[in-house]
């Protein structure tokens, strides 16, 4: 499995044409106490740069963006009763979405864990 990092915070877990989407550990830092986070259902679809959902925080609201085609295979429920989730664990229990790729040649544009840590930097 590799991991991929958008410029809009997101992580994505890819295994074959199947990703695990996320927010990275930053932008949940950045975000500060997550209270409320609104997710698209199962089945629907998207396109690059759609909005896919959005994280509430004490501080504020940040949609968040696809950084791929595909279609939403499994949101993670369990956000519904623990946002905090969000801010306990991004990069793991705290995904957003199991997704089916449409277009896998879009990861070419998305950055490794050392691109991203250096456009964080």
């Amino acid at each position: 499995m590799t991991t991929y990092y958008s410029e809009e915070h997101e992580w994505l877990t890819v295994d074959g044409d199947t990703a695990t989407l996320g927010i990275t550990a930053h932008a949940a830092e950045q975000l500060g106490e997550i209270v409320y986070v609104e997710q698209k259902d199962s089945g629907d679809t998207f396109e690059k740069s759609e909005e896919i959902g959005v994280v509430e925080s004490v501080k504020a609201a940040s949609e968040i963006y696809a950084p791929v085609d595909g279609e939403i295979v499994e949101a993670n429920e369990a956000l519904a009763d623990n946002p905090a989730k969000l801010n306990e664990s991004p990069e793991g229990d705290g995904w957003l979405y199991k997704i089916k790729l449409s277009d896998t040649s879009q990861l070419n544009d998305l950055m490794d864990l050392d691109g991203y840590k250096a456009f964080i930097g």
